[in-house]
């Protein structure tokens, strides 16, 4: 596993270099046909146990880039106007640390007083304090266009039984992709792809997905994993959670999103794979978010395509928790997977 190192990198969408260096490191000496395309997706190919027939190409994707902040502006007394590079809860900003580079500084909001009317934090009202007294000691620092990340350092929690960081959806994925790689090989060709761009519209995955024309798709992601107590539940209602899905009951298999409906048939071979191996699993089916496999299944002649996710807490924002059980279940899952799959798993007919 090398998600420390992962999720310690900065690599917000459209800026991936520092994620893709560790990975390329992790498996130059293992996958063939390395290329970077011309976005930035990393992909490569993880050849088929054995000779002499010709092999499923079985995509496996996971996306490098992370959600974050991005430099737009100055002000006079040298704060910071900035906006977000992804989808990010504008309530968890106030106060929290973060890197513009190596420049550190602080998200502040407007002062109380004037704000004691609002009920929602908007980015508007937001700044970040670098420290610098004047519009041209800030714009001296930092330049328009910088990146910000959320300033946060991998830990494990409970003796490594939970592992909290930042970024990982998907640094989670791609950590497990590394893992499904190193696992090999497999009776299949398994196409590797670690993509770029995917929280700002599925954009990596787009190309990937016409360039290799895979028969079948695996996407690894990391999931919402909401299963805290709701504060919008009644005190005396018994559904104190309303889980998407939740930490410790094994990895994610989504039905649909708002990217995709996953191939049925693909569906059930992964969850028949899970029930034959063991492993405990969840269904997931929330209408919104998405992942790369909305941009892949429809690519080319359509690629029959499944997510399985990673459930963790708290994603899109400085610290999501993951237990390290449901990591080691999904490896389980995608490598039992690979291990068994056949055209009659997905093909409609």
């Amino acid at each position: 596993m090398i998600l420390e190192q992962l999720s310690n990198a900065v690599g917000l969408s459209g800026k991936e270099d520092a994620v893709r260096k560790i990975i390329l490191d992790e498996v130059k000496g293992t996958l063939r046909d390395i290329r970077i395309d011309a976005l930035g997706s990393v992909t490569g190919l993880l050849p088929a146990a054995g000779r002499g027939k010709k092999s499923l190409r079985v995509l496996v994707a996971a996306h490098m880039d992370e959600v974050g902040l991005m430099v737009t502006g100055f002000e006079g007394d040298g704060l910071i106007r900035f906006t977000n590079v992804g989808g990010i809860d504008e309530r968890i900003l106030p106060g929290k640390r973060v890197k513009i580079g190596e420049v550190q500084g602080v998200i502040i909001w407007t002062p109380i007083h004037k704000n004691i009317d609002q009920n929602v934090v908007k980015m508007s009202s937001l700044r970040i304090d670098i420290g610098a007294a004047s519009k041209d000691e800030a714009a001296g620092k930092v330049k328009r266009g910088d990146r910000v990340n959320f300033d946060t350092q991998f830990r494990e929690l409970d003796g490594g039984r939970m592992l909290r960081g930042k970024a990982f959806d998907d640094r989670a994925g791609c950590s497990l992709l590394v893992d499904v790689i190193r696992g090999g090989p497999y009776p299949v060709d398994v196409l590797a792809a670690f993509t770029v761009q995917e929280e700002i519209g599925l954009r990596g995955g787009q190309v990937v997905g016409q360039t290799l024309q895979p028969d079948v798709a695996f996407i690894l992601e990391g999931t919402t994993a909401n299963d805290v107590p709701n504060p919008t539940q009644l005190a005396d209602d018994e559904s104190e959670v309303n889980p998407t899905c939740s930490v410790g009951k094994g990895p994610a298999l989504t039905i649909i999103d708002a990217s995709m409906i996953v191939n049925p048939k693909l569906l059930a071979f992964l969850r028949k794979t899970a029930d034959a191996q063991k492993i405990p699993y969840q269904l997931k089916s929330t209408p919104g978010g998405g992942t790369d496999g909305g941009s892949i299944h429809i690519s080319g002649r359509g690629v029959p395509s499944a997510v399985i996710s990673l459930p963790c807490r708290y994603i899109h924002s400085p610290a999501a928790l993951l237990l390290r059980e449901d990591y080691d279940r999904a490896l389980r899952l995608i490598q039992a997977a690979l291990h068994s799959i056949t055209p009659s798993d997905y093909q409609q007919v």
